[in-house]
């Protein structure tokens, strides 16, 4: 299909467009996975877990939250003025 099809399908709202799109090729900048090793202290591994277990996730979405949590909060702090 060509782009002006496309653009012409989409801005008219007519048809569902994305069975017209390849999904299987879709990929996010910057989100690929890499698998890490760390190793805590049994004391933070049970802070993690309760905290885990009270908000309802894994102790690997809490580790992730807020390790993006604090890596967002420090790029605010780092942007130049």
């Amino acid at each position: 299909m060509k782009s002006k099809d496309f653009d012409e399908k989409f801005d008219k709202n007519k048809v569902d467009i994305i069975e017209n799109l390849d999904l299987s090729t879709l990929r996010r900048p910057n989100q690929q996975q890499k698998r890490v090793n760390v190793d805590f202290p049994v004391w933070v591994i049970d802070s993690l877990d309760k905290e885990a277990n009270r908000v309802g996730v894994t102790r690997q979405s809490i580790i992730k939250l807020w390790l993006v949590e604090r890596l967002e909060k420090l790029a605010l702090t780092r942007r130049p003025t």
